[in-house]
């Protein structure tokens, strides 16, 4: 099975300016891309790179991210595509399905870049990775870790990793292979959880947890962000970032 492990980058300044610059051109061509795409109604992975591999490269960025970033306004509207047939986006003539359909995908400047093995590699003993920045090859940078993940990085890591900045802080998110336990056919001791929303968690053996602690923090919590969205300022939209991840991670900890 296929496990996504996030592993924390320590760049220096110098470093970590590199990085944003990266990302910044990465997404400009992708953004290149996307309108060229839609302009000329071109929207597989095969077709847009005979069209503008070359011009793509010219942008500066080499082979590989050049693919990559091609790739990427591709698989966006691919993934657009996906979601109006599934009809997420409305109607045939629904406001929301009309403005996505009537100008090209845009990506933010530190959207997240995929690197292959040719343009990242991995030095487990002394935790630094090699990367293909738009400067150069920047090698000696920095990661860090838990001991877990950084032990199923070094077993299964095969794959793309996508460089990720949030909040200031750099991540690579690496993808891992996993082989899936055998199945356990004759369990022991076992005990059936039916999960819901008023009750938490019921298991077979009548145990009920109802997480009135929870719903009263998640009831405060939507006051906070009512109060935030009313704001409507950049710092207030940060804020709501933070506290949205951080309502997960209490959720999560107070799971039965």
């Amino acid at each position: 099975m296929k496990l996504v492990v996030q592993i924390k980058l320590m760049p220096t300044p110098d470093q970590a300016e590199a990085l944003a610059a990266t990302l910044h051109v990465c997404n400009m061509a992708a953004d290149f891309v996307s309108r060229d795409a839609f302009q000329r109604r071109v929207f597989s992975r095969v077709g847009l790179q005979k069209l503008l591999y070359r011009d793509v490269k010219a942008l500066g960025l080499s082979a590989q991210p050049a693919i990559h970033v091609i790739r990427k306004a591709a698989d966006a509207y691919a993934t657009l595509r996906a979601q109006m047939e599934a009809g997420l986006l409305g109607g045939a003539r629904s406001v929301r399905r009309t403005k996505a359909e009537s100008k090209p995908i845009t990506f933010r400047p530190d959207a997240a870049q995929a690197f292959d093995d040719r343009c990242l590699s991995w030095q487990m003993d002394a935790r630094t990775v090699s990367i293909w920045t738009t400067g150069g090859r920047m090698r000696d940078l920095a990661f860090a870790g838990e001991p877990s993940q950084l032990k199923t990085l070094a077993d299964h890591r095969k794959g793309e990793s996508d460089l990720v900045r949030r909040d200031g802080k750099w991540f690579l998110l690496a993808t891992c292979e996993v082989p899936e336990a055998p199945l356990n056919h004759d369990p022991v001791d076992w005990v059936g959880v039916d999960r819901g929303i008023a009750n938490l968690a019921t298991t077979s053996d009548g145990d009920n947890y109802q997480g009135r602690g929870l719903q009263r923090y998640r009831r405060r919590m939507a006051r906070v962000r009512a109060e935030l969205q009313a704001k409507g300022t950049k710092s207030a939209r940060r804020k709501l970032k933070q506290r949205a991840r951080r309502e997960s991670r209490h959720a999560r900890s107070h799971e039965p």
